[in-house]
């Protein structure tokens, strides 16, 4: 796909940033309510009902070394390649412009023939640029329940067509690193039940979840944040189809009442058995991610922005663009990354 060169900050440019930060200041305000809600409904919860997992309530050493040691993580898996990971984006038409833009221009370039995007209305020009790697799901625009579900059950119908060893989902404010997402998968085998992401509790959450004759219970469980990303190997995701697949994933999610990243933690934990393995290297912008520091930012998987706070928030990385040309950082760390870039400056190495 072609990629045009950045040519400096032009009026529609300005505007442009404008509509960016506007769109992620209420986009943010959402997820921040959001999340805060699913907080205070596990606040009271049993402490004997609390599972161990995961890793003891995010106690485990390998949370931390993670980050300071990834190279000395084991590789199962050698002969993982990039080739034999689904990557799906999730976004709506209102964001084509401003966040895919941003996303093709960067990590999507170096990972076009893995990376589907699945929104909910054609787009002439997104068709032109992915072709038949953009998904018209016919899903709702809205940012409910039900429209977020129908299109995970899109992305993972899709990645169980594909015939690939590997699902990872990611947000339209992500930034994903396709070479820390290969070396990080080495450590695991698709034919295990495998499920890796970024919890957004630091406890279960409990739900309610519908029973027959009108009876209900209260489940437990750990889920991944859809909005720092998250990983689902083969295996897991084919023993999920029964309650994930089609409209099995809608009728699912109306069982608890929860979002679609809570679905799929639901799923695995409470109808399969299976464990979320917390992973210190996915990201999401309901954290600060200015504590990131910059020789760790190579080796995360997934890098977000948004507001939190009622502030921007961003990784902080000085240069090779201003905060105002590039708010999200994300043109800056690509060139950290991938240095050959056409539109990056020269001498952003040195």
């Amino acid at each position: 796909m072609r990629r045009r060169l950045i040519q400096g900050l032009s009026g529609v440019a300005f505007l442009l940033v404008g509509m960016v930060l506007l769109s992620v200041r209420r986009h943010g305000t959402w997820e921040e309510a959001r999340y805060q809600r699913l907080a205070d409904r596990t606040a009271n919860k049993p402490e004997h009902l609390a599972k161990a997992s995961p890793l003891e309530v995010m106690g485990d050493s390998s949370w931390e070394q993670e980050q300071k040691e990834p190279e000395a993580r084991a590789s199962v898996q050698s002969g993982l390649a990039l080739g034999d990971i689904f990557i799906a984006v999730k976004t709506t038409k209102r964001f084509h412009q401003s966040r895919m833009q941003l996303l093709l221009d960067t990590w999507i370039s170096r990972a076009e023939e893995q990376t589907y995007i699945f929104t909910d209305e054609a787009d002439k020009n997104l068709q032109e640029k992915l072709g038949d790697h953009v998904v018209f799901t016919n899903c709702s625009a809205e940012h409910s329940h039900p429209a977020l579900s129908c299109k995970m059950a899109a992305e993972l119908d899709a990645f169980l067509a594909s015939g690939l060893s590997w699902f990872c989902h990611v947000d339209d404010d992500n930034y994903m690193n396709p070479q820390a997402l290969v070396k990080h998968l080495a450590s695991y085998s698709p034919a295990w039940e495998v499920y890796i992401g970024k919890p957004s509790l630091n406890r279960p959450i409990q739900a309610t979840e519908t029973l027959p004759n009108n009876q209900t219970k209260s489940v437990y469980f750990w889920f991944a944040t859809g909005g720092a990303g998250f990983c689902i190997s083969r295996k897991l995701a084919s023993k999920m189809a029964p309650w994930a697949s089609g409209s099995n994933f809608l009728i699912t999610s109306e069982l608890i009442h929860l979002p679609d990243d809570c679905t799929v933690g639901y799923i695995i934990e409470c109808k399969l058995g299976g464990r979320l393995l917390p992973s210190a290297l996915f990201h999401s912008h309901l954290e600060n991610l200015q504590l990131i520091q910059k020789p760790q930012l190579t080796k995360q998987v997934t890098l977000s922005y948004g507001i939190f706070e009622k502030k921007l928030n961003a990784i902080q990385l000085l240069g090779p663009f201003s905060q105002r040309d590039d708010p999200s950082r994300f043109r800056s760390l690509h060139c950290l990354l991938y240095p050959d870039t056409a539109w990056c400056p020269r001498l952003v190495g040195h």
